[in-house]
C-alpha cells in the first residue's frame, strides 16, 4: 500500500476526519489523499493559505506570530493546523499544516530553500489540542520539494496518531 492509502485506511478506520492546512505544499497533501478511492470518509476540508493575510484571516495566524518567528516556522505550522481545527464548519478530528520556502530567496535572513515545517494537531475529546511540529529540509527542484513535503507530511500521521491517541494505537 501507498502511504496515501496507508493514511485513509488509518483515518478511517478509527473514524476519524482530516483537515489540511497549506501553504508551500498549495493543496499537494490534499489533492495525495482525494487520489485515494475511499478518501471521503476520512478527508473533510483542505485549506491552502499562502499568503500572510490568508494564514491570519482564514486560520487565524497571529501578526505577532509572522513577525516574531517569520512565515516558515513551527510556531506558524502550529497556528495554522490548531486554526484549521478552530474554523466553524470543520469537522475533522486532526489537521495536518505544512509552511515552508522551495525556491532561494536571496536574503540571507530567510530560511535555506527546501526548509518545511510542519504541524499535526489533534481534536481529542474532553482533552485540549495536542500538537506535533516538525521542520525538515528536502532537497530538488521548487515542485520535488513540494511533492516531497506532502508525502512526508502524510507519512507523520501514523506516528503522531500513535502519541495522540495510545490506547487507540495499541502503545499505551
Amino acid at each position: 500500500m501507498t502511504i496515501e492509502q496507508d493514511v485513509v485506511s488509518l483515518l478511517t478506520s478509527a473514524g476519524l476526519k482530516l483537515a489540511t492546512a497549506e501553504s508551500c505544499t498549495g493543496g499537494l497533501i490534499a489533492a495525495a489523499l482525494a487520489g485515494v478511492p475511499g478518501s471521503g470518509r476520512c478527508l473533510d476540508v483542505g485549506f491552502v493559505a499562502y499568503s500572510p493575510t490568508g494564514k491570519s484571516g482564514f486560520l487565524g495566524v497571529k501578526r505577532e506570530t509572522m513577525d516574531r518567528y517569520g512565515l516558515t516556522s513551527e510556531p506558524i505550522a502550529r497556528e495554522m493546523a490548531e486554526g484549521a481545527l478552530a474554523v466553524e464548519g470543520c469537522s475533522a478530528d486532526v489537521a495536518v499544516a505544512n509552511t515552508g520556502v522551495a525556491d532561494p530567496v536571496g536574503d540571507g535572513e530567510a530560511p535555506p530553500a527546501g526548509t518545511q515545517c510542519f504541524a499535526w494537531s489533534w481534536r481529542i475529546e474532553g482533552r485540549p489540542c495536542v500538537t506535533f511540529t516538525e521542520t525538515k529540509r528536502f532537497s530538488g527542484t521548487r515542485n520535488e520539494i513540494r511533492e516531497a513535503a506532502a508525502h512526508y507530511a502524510l507519512s507523520r500521521i501514523e506516528h503522531y496518531f500513535a502519541l495522540a491517541h495510545p490506547r487507540l494505537a495499541g502503545c499505551e
